[in-house]
Order: structure tokens, then C-alpha cells, then sequence
């Protein structure tokens, strides 16, 4: 399963509509919470996800919309007494941040979390299904960007594997070592199976544009990213370092995104479709506009032609 569930989409402040930010995206075993606002642990309630299945939780920065959330999730993962430990990546410059949030009350820890934050631009966490990496974005406090990228892999060919008489546990052999020999002749991997590209999924908050931004969207099959203005906003857009509509639109297009989520509103916008009219002046692939509770597919495989 890899889907994203949106927990909020406001930014700085919540409305009647939107809670404040907080994404969780499930990517087979890996359960990710993103940006935990306030109110991301009731939320989580509405969904059908819950503290236990969280393995690792991801902050961008320190500012309260992206973070005010954490000590009650942490606490919970105690309350549930959660078997597994849970790994938790910040900006290193915000420790703390962190320290003080984790600590915001008194409680019984239980909970063990594999404390990692993020100390350089590009820094790479192996993951079992991929790797996890960090790309440093412009905003006034220290702030990284995340991506996740499943290494390209093979599509086996059951109509060529048929043409050799391969089948069964041979199969796996050939997919693990790359090669067969059968009746003299040496079948390679390669003659029976299609290139299947990996998988990426890029989340992008509170930035400017700049190199960060376009090295985390590079061929995401899903970007989430901010859009906190429209263009008639951009002068302020690029003084307090966020991304309009229309720059996050172009950003996609340019980056080759095939499913782009626009969220990180502005209370001052009531209606949504603006972001999106916007948005399609520049991009005209698969668009969605986020809503707090909703839950979004990641893109299936792209299925490259078979020669």
C-alpha cells in the first residue's frame, strides 16, 4: 500500500475547514508522519491510522504549524506502549526544539525513539524499501525538504520466461543472481525482463524557490508541496519564503511530477479552486487539491514499452 492521508492542510493558523498541517504517507512497511500540527493526534482518529502504526516520523522545521503536534503524538506512542521503535528526523539546528517539545509535559516514556535529525543537505537514510533523503530549502529558520526513492528494479517477462522453460523457484534464482545456465546456453536477467522504474514521492514545505525544491521534485510520481499563496500574493510570497500556486504548478511541470498536491493554504483564501485555476495555467497532469482527511494514491507503476 502506498497511499497519502492528509491529516491538515492550513497554514499558521487553522480554520473551521482545515486543521492545522500533518500528512501521513504509507509506503509498504514504512508508516511516515510528516509536519505534525496541532490537533494531527486527533485527526489521526478520523483515519485508519493510529499511533501504533507509525515507524517514523519527519519534521521540516520549527515553526508551530509544522510541529506543535509532536508532544502529543509522542506521548501517545508511550500511552499505546507501541512494541517498535520509532525513528524521528528534524533539522539538526532545532534540537532544541525537539528536546523541549518531547519533554512539553510530564509523562511516563515508554516509547523508544531512534533519534536521527538531519545535519547536511542531501543527507541519505537507508530504509527497507528505499531511501530517505534530505534536501535543504530556503525558509527563515533551518528547513529540509524529504524525498523517498525505491531503487529501479526488473519486470519479469512470462512470456519469455516461458520461451526458455523457466519456472518456479528458478525463477528467483535468476531474478536474485542474475543469470541462468540451462542445457549449455547462459539466460541472463536482462533477456527476460523489462527495466521497472522506482517509485519516488517528494514532500516539500515552508520554502523560496531554489535548488532544494526542484532536486526533491526531480520525476516524483507524487510531490506534495506547499502553495501558501497566489500569484497576487508573490511579492510576499518571497519575503516571508513561501511558494504561490503558480510556482509550485511550474516546479511540476519542469520536474516531470505525474501527481501533483497543492496544500499549505493561507486562511485568507475561502475559496480553494482559486489554487487550482491557478495551478492549471502550468501544469496540466494529474492535480489535486488537498482536503484535510482525504486520502491520496500514490501513481501506479509507470509501465515502460516492452521491445
Amino acid at each position: 500500500m502506498r497511499e497519502l492521508v492528509v491529516l491538515g492542510t492550513a497554514s499558521q493558523a487553522p480554520t473551521r475547514d482545515r486543521n492545522h498541517n500533518g500528512y501521513v504517507l504509507r509506503w509498504d512497511d514504512e508508516v511516515i508522519l510528516f509536519d505534525p500540527g496541532e490537533g494531527s493526534q486527533r485527526q489521526l482518529l478520523h483515519t485508519g491510522v493510529t499511533a501504533t502504526d507509525l515507524t517514523r516520523i519527519c519534521v521540516t522545521h520549527f515553526h508551530g504549524d509544522h510541529c506543535l503536534g509532536l508532544p502529543g503524538t509522542i506521548q501517545r506512542l508511550s500511552l499505546d506502549r507501541v512494541p517498535h521503535s520509532v525513528a524521528v528526523h528534524f533539522p539538526a539546528e532545532g534540537a532544541d526544539y525537539f528536546a523541549r517539545l518531547r519533554h512539553a509535559s510530564s509523562f511516563h516514556e515508554t516509547a523508544e525513539l531512534a533519534v536521527t535529525p538531519i545535519e547536511a543537505d542531501g543527507q541519505r537514510i537507508v530504509l527497507r524499501n528505499g531511501t530517505l533523503e534530505a534536501r535543504r530549502l530556503r525558509h527563515p529558520i533551518e528547513t529540509y525538504g524529504y524525498r523517498l526513492v525505491e531503487p529501479d528494479g526488473c519486470r519479469m517477462l512470462p512470456e519469455r520466461l516461458a520461451a526458455y522453460g523457466i519456472a518456479g523457484p528458478a525463477v528467483g534464482e535468476l531474478q536474485r543472481v542474475g543469470h541462468l545456465d540451462l542445457d549449455g546456453r547462459r539466460v541472463t536477467r536482462d533477456e527476460v525482463s523489462t527495466p521497472r522504474p522506482g517509485q519516488r514521492f517528494a514532500f516539500v514545505m515552508d520554502t523560496g524557490l531554489c535548488d532544494g525544491v526542484y532536486a526533491l521534485a526531480e520525476q516524483a510520481d507524487l510531490l506534495v508541496i506547499e502553495s501558501t499563496f497566489l500569484e497576487s500574493e508573490a511579492a510576499l510570497a518571497a519575503e516571508v519564503g513561501h511558494l504561490t500556486a503558480g510556482q509550485a504548478a511550474r516546479v511540476a511541470a519542469e520536474s516531470g511530477v505525474r501527481r501533483l498536491v497543492l496544500t499549505h493554504f493561507s486562511q485568507r483564501y475561502a475559496d480553494p479552486t482559486r489554487f487550482a485555476d491557478e495551478a492549471r495555467r502550468h501544469f496540466d497532469g494529474d492535480l489535486v487539491i488537498a482536503e484535510d482527511l482525504a486520502t491520496i494514491q500514490v501513481p501506479p507503476r509507470r509501465v515502460p514499452s516492452v521491445e
